[in-house]
C-alpha cells in the first residue's frame, strides 16, 4: 500500500486535534483496555491521586498527568493490563471555603441557621463545576484514563469503604478521642493536620512585645520577671511562666528607671544595647526559680487558677536564641504549652482548658475587655491595655516564616480542640519498615524527606468540624461510656432500624443508635473526615472493597505505580502509607516518581492574580500537547526539582525535535514516491536494512537497538529523566546525521541496490522511534505510524500504534563498538564545524585539507575508516588522520579547581601553579601512567584538563583541541576553492526557492541566473555534475531564456 503524500508544512496542534477524533472514532483507549484483557495480560495497577474539581487544572496537574500518562502507556505497551480510573476529591475545604465566600458565612453558627442540609446541598452543587474543562484538558493532552467510570469521593460506595478503614483502625484500638492543641484554621472553623499546616509559611510581619510580671516572692521583692512573645493575643490565657532549668538567669537594675528585671543573661540584648544603661545584681540558674508565683497578667483566670498557676514552671524546650528566655504559658494555645502545663498540674488531664476563643477566632465573653474581636485583630488593643497598666516594657516588629491556612490563606493560629486522632507513633516501626519496601524516584525523596516525615510523625488528627465531608461513623452516649464504630451501612440499618441511602452529615446525623447498656440514645459524633482520611482510603474505596471487587482490590493491591509532586510527601503519600500499613501491614504503592514544583518564568509560584503564566490551552492551541508533554518530562521537575516555566521552551521542542524527526519522515516518503516512479522493480521493506552492508546503516540500526535496551532498562526503574534525553540524542542523530549523510543514497543516487537499503533501513528505524516515543509523543507518534505502516505486511498492522508492543531489543543490530566508533566521526565533524565558524568559513566552500593527531591508534583508526564521511561534511578534499604527535603536538593542563579544591583545600593555589608549569614530556607521561605527582600530592583521573596546540602554527592553519585529540584546518584559499563554494551557495538558494515554493523532490525545474560574469559560468561547466544531481536540472544564464523567447 503506497504511502499518502507527506506536505511540506505541518501545523502540530491541528494535525494533534485530528489524531485524537481518530482515537474517538475507534474507541481506542477502551478497545485496547479489551484487548488486553482479552489477551489475559497481566495486571498493571495504578492509583491516581484525586484532584478537586473546584479550580481549572494548572501546571502542577498537567505535569503530573504527562508522567502518569508516560509510565502507563509505556506498561500497556510493555504487555501489561492497565486499568487507569480517575477520581475526584469532593468533600473538603476547597469546597466549603467556596460556598463560605458565596453565601458570605462568617461562622460556624451561620450554618447552622441554614441548616447543614441546604449547606451541603450548595457545596454538592460546585463540586463538579470544572469537570467538563477537566475532561477536554485531559484529553487535549492525550491522556488515556477513564474519566466516564471515574470515582467521586462523595458517592455512597467510596464513602462507606472509607468508614470500613475507619472501623479496621478502631478495632485494632488505633483510633481515639483526644485533647491536643494543633493548627487551627479560624477562617474555616477546622483544626488542620500538621502536614496541612506546614504547606503554606509565608514571611509576615507580626508584633514582638517584651512583658512584666511582677514576682510575688520575698526573694526577689520588686523584681519583674521578663517574657517575649509573638502572639500578644495570647496573653490574656496566660496561666504560667517557664524557663530553662540549666540556663542563667540574671537580676538587674535599669539605671535610667531603677526598676529590677529578671530574665536569661544570654538575652539581656533583647532590651538593652549597651551594658552601660544597666547594673547586674544577682546571678541564679533557672531550676532555682521554679516555683515561684508572680502577679496575672489579667483577671480572666486568676480565680479559677489562683492555686495552681501563676507561678514559674522549667523545662527544656525554653532556648536563650530568641526572646528573653522566659515563656509565658497560655496552655490552649501552644503544644508545648500545655505539656509543660499538665505536667505540672497547672491543668488536668481531661479538664477544660481555659480557652476564651470561639470556632471563629473571635474572644469570648470571658475576656471582657476584648470580647468579639478576631484575636489577630485584637494584637494592638492587647498591647494599649498592658502599656496602661504598666506591664508593657517594649513592643515592635518582626518579620519571620509564619504558617498560613493552605486553603484560605489566613494566618493559622495553635488552639486546644478535641479531636479524634489515628495512633501513628504506635505503628511508625512498621511505617518505615514498609517504606523500605518501595522504590522511589529521585531516592532521596525516600531515603530523607519521607523518611524523616516517618519518623518524626505524630498522632493525625482525621476528625475536622465542618459540614461537608464523610461523618465520623462513631456513635456514643451521653457520658461516653457507650462507644460504636459502625463500618457500613448495613451495620448502621441493622444497628438503628433506619433504611440509609446517603452517609453525608444531614443525612446520618438524624439517625441515633438505642444503647446496648441502657444508656439511651447513642448519637454520632459531630465531626467529618479530614479529606486527606478520604484520598489516603481511595485504593480500597474506589472498587467499593470490601462490600465488592474484593479478588480485583487483592490482585490490584499493593499498586505498581503512583506520582504526584513533591509536597505529597506530607499529604497523599503519607496518608496512603498510614492507612495501608495500618490495615495491611503494607505500603500502598510499590513504584513512586515523584516531580518538583512550576514556578513562572520569574522563580515566583504562578499566580492567576499575577498573570505571570502563559494559560494552558494557549500553549497546547499554539504549540500543541506533545510538545509540551516533552518539555516538562524533559526537565529537571522529574527529579523533584523546581521548574520555572518558559513558553520558548515549548516552541524549541517543536523545532528541535519534532519538525526534524517530522522532516526525516517526510524525506522517506518523498524518496520513496520518487524511487517507486523512477526505479523499476524498487519495492520497501523494512527488512533490507538487516541485510545491508553499509557501515552507516549499521550504525544507526546499532543506535535504534541501543535505544530500545535503554529506554527498556530506564523505564524498568521510572527514570524518566534519562530516558527521554536518549530518545531526543537518537531523533537528532537520525535527522542530523543519518538522513543527512545519506541523502544520495535514499535518492537512488547510488543505485537501486542501495536505495532499497537506505530506504529500508531508514523505515525501520523511524518505525522503531515511532513505538519507542509513543508513551512520550501519543498524537505525534500515532500520526507517523498511520502512514508508516501502510509499508508493513498485513499481518503486522494495528489500527493504533498505541496497540502495539514495545519494540524488542535486536541483539543482532546491538554493536556498542560502531556506535563508539561513529561517535568519534561525529565529535571530529562537530570540532571540524567548530574551526570553521571561527574563521567564518561557510561550509558550502571547500577546504584543502585536515590533519587529525591522537595517540589513541584505535581513534585513528576509526577516523580511518570513516573518512569519506568526514571529508563530505565537512567540505574538505583530503584528510590526514595520525598517531604522530612527536614535533607537532604541545600539551598544556590546568587543573580542575572544583575537584581538587575539595581535597586539598589551602594547598590549590600552589598546586595550581605548578601544574601550569608542567611540560609536554611530563603531560604525556601523565596520560599513559594515568597520574602524576605535584607539590606532593598525587593528581589523577579528571583532576587535569590537558589541552593540545600546535608547535608550529601558520596563519592558514585552525587548530580544535578536545579529549585526547588535536584536529587541525587548513582554512587557505585559492580560486577553485572560491569557485565550488560560489557553485554550492547557488544550488543552496534555488534548494530553498523549490521549497518556498512547494515543489517535492520529484519536480524538474528548469534554473535560470543573472550576472556572475564568465566566472561563474565557468564555475557551473566544471561542476555540472554536482548541479545537475542537486537541482534535477541544468542551471543557464537569463540571456538563453531571453534569446529563446525572441528576445522579448
Amino acid at each position: 500500500m503506497p504511502f499518502q503524500d507527506v506536505p511540506q508544512d505541518i501545523k502540530f496542534p491541528e494535525e494533534e486535534e485530528k489524531t485524537l477524533k481518530f482515537w474517538d472514532d475507534i474507541d481506542a483507549f477502551q478497545e485496547s483496555l479489551r484487548k488486553s484483557r482479552e489477551e489475559g495480560r497481566p495486571l498493571f495497577s495504578f492509583y491516581d491521586g484525586p484532584p478537586f474539581a473546584t479550580g481549572m487544572p494548572h501546571y502542577g496537574h498537567i505535569l503530573a498527568g504527562t508522567i502518569k500518562d508516560c509510565v502507563t502507556r509505556y506498561a500497556h505497551m510493555n504487555g501489561f493490563h492497565v486499568e487507569r480510573k480517575w477520581g475526584w476529591d469532593c468533600h473538603g475545604l476547597p469546597v466549603e471555603y467556596e460556598i463560605d465566600q458565596k453565601l458570605g458565612i462568617k461562622s460556624r453558627d451561620d450554618v447552622l441557621k441554614m441548616t447543614v442540609k441546604k449547606y451541603n446541598e450548595e457545596c454538592r452543587s460546585v463540586v463538579m463545576r470544572y469537570a467538563s474543562e477537566w475532561k477536554r484538558v485531559v484529553r487535549r493532552l492525550a491522556r488515556w484514563i477513564d474519566m466516564d467510570r471515574d470515582y467521586k469521593t462523595l458517592d455512597p460506595t467510596f464513602m462507606e469503604s472509607v468508614w470500613w478503614v475507619c472501623k479496621q483502625l478502631y478495632d485494632k484500638d488505633l483510633v481515639y478521642r483526644g485533647y491536643k492543641v494543633m493548627p487551627y484554621s479560624t477562617a474555616c472553623s477546622t483544626p488542620l493536620s500538621n502536614f496541612e499546616a506546614g504547606q503554606n509559611y509565608k514571611e509576615v510581619s507580626d508584633p514582638e512585645v517584651v512583658v512584666l510580671f511582677p514576682l510575688e516572692d520575698e526573694r526577689y521583692p520588686n523584681v519583674n520577671m521578663l517574657a517575649w512573645t509573638t502572639t500578644p493575643w495570647t496573653l490574656p490565657s496566660n496561666l504560667a511562666l517557664c524557663v530553662h532549668p540549666e540556663l542563667e538567669y540574671v537580676t538587674l537594675r535599669d539605671k535610667k528607671t531603677d526598676v529590677l528585671y529578671l530574665l536569661a543573661a544570654a538575652r539581656i540584648c533583647q532590651v538593652y544595647k549597651k551594658e552601660s544603661e544597666y547594673t547586674i545584681e544577682g546571678k541564679v540558674l533557672g531550676r532555682e526559680l521554679e516555683g515561684i508565683r508572680y502577679k496575672p497578667l489579667f483577671p480572666y483566670f486568676a480565680e479559677v487558677k489562683k492555686e495552681k498557676g501563676f507561678r514559674v514552671l522549667v523545662d527544656g524546650y525554653v532556648t536563650d536564641s530568641s526572646g528573653t528566655g522566659v515563656v509565658h504559658q497560655a496552655p490552649a494555645f501552644g503544644e508545648d504549652d500545655y505539656r509543660v502545663c499538665l505536667a505540672a498540674g497547672v491543668i488536668e488531664k481531661g479538664e477544660t482548658v481555659p480557652c476564651p476563643v470561639d470556632a471563629d477566632g473571635r474572644f469570648t465573653d470571658t475576656v471582657t475587655d476584648f470580647k468579639g474581636m478576631h484575636v489577630k485583630e485584637a494584637d494592638k488593643s492587647i498591647q494599649a491595655h498592658l502599656k496602661a497598666s504598666g506591664r508593657l516594657l517594649k513592643a515592635g516588629t518582626i518579620v519571620h516564616s509564619y504558617p498560613f491556612c493552605w486553603r484560605s490563606d489566613t494566618p493559622l493560629i495553635y488552639k486546644a480542640v478535641p479531636s479524634w486522632f489515628v495512633k501513628v507513633e504506635s505503628i511508625k516501626d512498621r511505617l518505615l519498615a514498609c517504606n523500605g519496601e518501595t522504590y522511589w524516584v529521585p531516592d532521596f525523596v525516600k531515603e530523607k524527606r519521607f523518611h524523616n516525615w516517618l519518623a518524626g510523625a505524630r498522632d493525625w488528627a482525621i476528625s475536622r468540624n465542618r459540614f461537608w465531608g464523610t461523618p465520623l461513623p462513631i456513635w456514643h452516649s451521653d457520658d461516653w461510656e457507650e462507644i460504636i464504630c459502625v463500618g457500613s451501612i448495613q451495620e448502621l440499618e441493622e444497628l438503628s432500624g433506619v433504611k440509609v441511602t446517603d452517609l453525608h452529615k444531614d443525612s446520618v446525623d438524624p439517625i441515633q443508635i438505642p444503647s446496648k447498656k441502657g444508656k439511651g440514645m447513642l448519637k454520632r459524633v459531630e465531626e467529618v473526615f479530614d479529606c486527606w482520611f478520604e484520598s489516603g482510603s481511595m485504593p480500597y474505596a474506589q472498587c467499593h472493597y470490601p462490600f465488592e471487587n474484593v479478588e480485583t482490590f487483592e490482585k490490584s493491591f499493593p499498586g505498581d505505580f503512583i506520582a504526584e509532586g513533591l509536597d505529597q510527601t506530607r499529604g497523599w503519600f503519607y496518608t496512603l502509607m498510614v492507612l495501608s500499613t495500618a490495615l495491611f501491614d503494607k505500603p500502598a504503592f510499590k513504584n513512586v516518581i515523584v516531580n518538583g514544583l512550576v514556578l513562572a518564568q520569574d522563580g515566583k509560584k504562578m499566580s492567576k492574580r499575577l498573570r505571570n503564566y502563559p494559560d494552558p490551552e494557549e500553549v497546547l492551541n499554539k504549540h500543541g500537547a506533545d510538545a509540551l508533554r516533552l518539555y516538562l518530562i524533559n526537565s529537571p521537575v522529574v527529579r523533584a526539582e523546581e521548574l520555572r516555566f518558559r513558553e520558548e521552551g515549548v516552541r524549541d521542542v517543536v523545532r528541535d525535535v519534532l519538525l526534524p524527526w517530522y522532516n526525516a519522515y517526510r524525506f522517506l516518503v518523498q524518496s520513496v514516491h520518487r524511487l517507486e516512479a523512477e526505479t523499476p522493480g524498487f519495492a520497501l521493506a523494512a527488512s533490507a536494512g538487516a541485510r545491508s552492508s553499509n557501515i552507516m546503516d549499521r550504525w544507526i540500526r546499532a543506535s535504534a537497538a541501543g535505544l530500545v535496551q535503554f529506554v527498556r532498562g530506564e523505564m524498568a526503574g521510572y527514570r524518566l529523566y534519562t530516558v527521554v534525553p536518549r530518545l531526543l540524542r537518537f531523533v537528532d542523530d537520525l535527522t542530523n546525521w543519518y538522513v543527512k549523510m545519506n541523502r544520495r543514497r535514499l535518492k537512488g543516487g547510488a543505485g537501486a541496490e542501495e536505495a532499497q537499503a537506505s530506504c529500508g533501513t531508514l523505515l525501520e528505524v523511524l518505525l522503531t522511534l515511532t513505538r519507542c516515543m509513543a508513551p512520550f509523543t501519543p498524537l505525534f507518534a500515532e500520526l507517523i505510524y498511520q502512514n508508516l505502516q501502510r509499508a508493513l505486511p498485513e499481518a503486522d498492522r494495528q489500527a493504533s500504534v498505541h496497540w502495539l508492543r514495545f519494540p524488542e531489543v535486536d541483539t543482532e543490530a546491538l554493536d556498542k563498538r560502531l556506535e563508539a566508533k561513529v561517535a568519534r566521526m561525529q565529535a571530529a565533524v562537530e570540532r571540524g564545524r567548530n574551526a570553521r565558524d571561527r574563521r567564518g568559513v561557510s561550509l558550502r566552500t571547500p577546504l584543502r585539507g585536515a590533519t587529525v593527531i591522537s595517540g589513541n591508534a584505535e581513534l585513528v583508526a576509526d577516523l580511518a575508516d570513516l573518512r569519506d564521511y568526514i571529508l563530505e561534511e565537512l567540505n574538505l578534499r583530503s584528510l590526514e588522520v595520525t598517531t604522530e604527535e612527536a614535533g607537532r603536538v604541545l600539551r598544556a593542563a590546568v587543573p580542575d579547581n572544583a575537584l581538587l579544591g575539595k581535597r586539598l583545600g589551602k594547598a590549590l593555589r600552589e598546586v595550581s601553579a605548578a601544574i601550569k608549569q608542567l611540560t609536554d614530556e611530563q603531560l604525556a607521561k601523565y596520560e599513559k601512567e594515568g597520574s602524576i605527582e605535584v607539590c606532593g600530592h598525587v593528581l589523577s583521573g579528571d583532576e587535569l584538563k590537558i589541552s593540545r596546540t600546535l608547535k608550529e602554527a601558520g596563519a592558514d592553519l585552525q587548530a580544535e583541541s578536545y579529549d585526547d585529540v588535536l584536529l587541525v584546518l587548513d582554512v587557505g584559499m585559492d580560486d577553485s576553492l572560491r569557485e565550488e563554494g560560489s557553485v554550492r551557495e547557488l544550488v543552496s538558494r534555488v534548494q530553498q526557492l523549490r521549497k518556498r515554493h512547494g515543489l517535492s523532490v520529484r519536480d524538474e525545474v528548469e534554473v535560470f541566473y543573472r550576472g556572475g560574469g564568465p566566472t561563474l559560468a565557468a564555475a557551473l561547466a566544471t561542476h555540472s555534475g554536482m548541479v545537475v544531481g542537486a537541482l534535477r536540472g541544468r542551471v543557464l544564464a537569463v540571456e538563453r531564456l531571453e534569446g529563446a523567447g525572441g528576445g522579448g
